[in-house]
C-alpha cells in the first residue's frame, strides 16, 4: 500500500515563480516603446518594491507601507475583478516591468472610468513612457472597451504628471481646494478628463499597425 503523504509533490514539481520566469513573453496591446501585459505574482517583490519607496507613493493617495501578503492579495484580486483592468508596462528596449497602469471603477451605463498610472522604475521617468502608457491606455478605453469618458485626479503640485496628462489630451475641469494631505500640509486635488469625441480629434500618435 502507498501511503501519500499531504506535504508530498510531484518528482518533476517546479516553484511557481520558475514558470513564471520561464513563461514566454506575453504582449497584451504594444506602442512603439511599450508593452502592456498581465501583472503577475512573480512581480510582487518589483510592485512592493516600488510602492513602498517615497518617491513613488509620495505622488499617490497610498497611505502605510505594504508588505508581501497584502501586495499578492491584490494581484491576485486583479484577475476576478469586472470594473478595473490594470496592465504592466513593459519598456521594449529592455523587456523589463517599469511600471503600471489601469482603468478603474468602469461603469457601463455611463462609460466612463478612472484613469491611473504609476512609473515605478525611477530611471525611467522624464523618458516618455508615461505619456505613451497614458496615450495607449486611452486607445485601450476608447477603441476597445468603448468608453466615452475617462477621468483621473492628481495633486495640483505634482507637474510632473499633469504634463503627461496634458500631452495625452486631458483636459482641466476643476479643483477641489485642499483636498488632499501629504508631507505636513494641506494640497489641492485637481481633475482632469477626455471624453473619446476629444481623443478623436487629436493626432493620431500610435500607429494601428503598432497594436497588438
Amino acid at each position: 500500500m502507498v501511503v501519500e503523504l499531504k506535504n508530498s509533490r510531484p518528482r518533476h514539481w517546479i516553484p511557481p515563480e520558475a514558470e513564471i520566469e520561464d513563461a514566454p513573453r506575453v504582449i497584451f496591446y504594444q506602442g512603439r516603446k511599450i508593452y502592456f501585459r498581465p501583472l503577475e505574482v512573480g512581480d510582487e517583490p518589483l510592485l512592493r518594491s516600488w510602492i513602498n519607496d517615497p518617491r513613488i507613493w509620495a505622488t499617490t493617495a497610498h497611505r502605510g507601507p505594504l508588505n508581501s501578503c497584502r501586495e499578492r492579495e491584490w494581484i491576485e484580486s486583479l484577475g476576478k475583478s469586472q470594473t478595473d483592468y490594470v496592465f504592466g508596462i513593459v519598456a521594449k528596449e529592455s523587456d523589463q516591468l517599469i511600471g503600471t497602469t489601469g482603468l478603474h471603477r468602469i461603469d457601463y451605463v455611463t462609460r466612463s472610468a478612472t484613469f491611473g498610472l504609476m512609473i515605478g522604475d525611477v530611471d525611467c521617468h522624464n523618458r516618455g513612457f508615461g505619456t505613451e502608457a497614458t496615450r495607449l491606455a486611452l486607445r485601450y478605453a476608447f477603441r476597445e472597451l468603448n468608453l466615452n469618458r475617462v477621468q483621473l485626479s492628481v495633486y495640483a503640485d505634482n507637474w510632473r504628471a499633469i504634463r503627461v496628462y496634458q500631452k495625452a489630451g486631458f483636459v482641466h475641469e476643476g479643483c477641489l481646494r485642499q483636498a488632499l494631505y501629504r508631507h505636513g500640509k494641506f494640497v489641492d486635488e485637481y481633475r482632469f478628463a477626455i471624453l473619446r469625441e476629444g481623443w478623436e480629434s487629436l493626432p493620431t500618435v500610435i500607429p494601428q499597425e503598432t497594436i497588438a
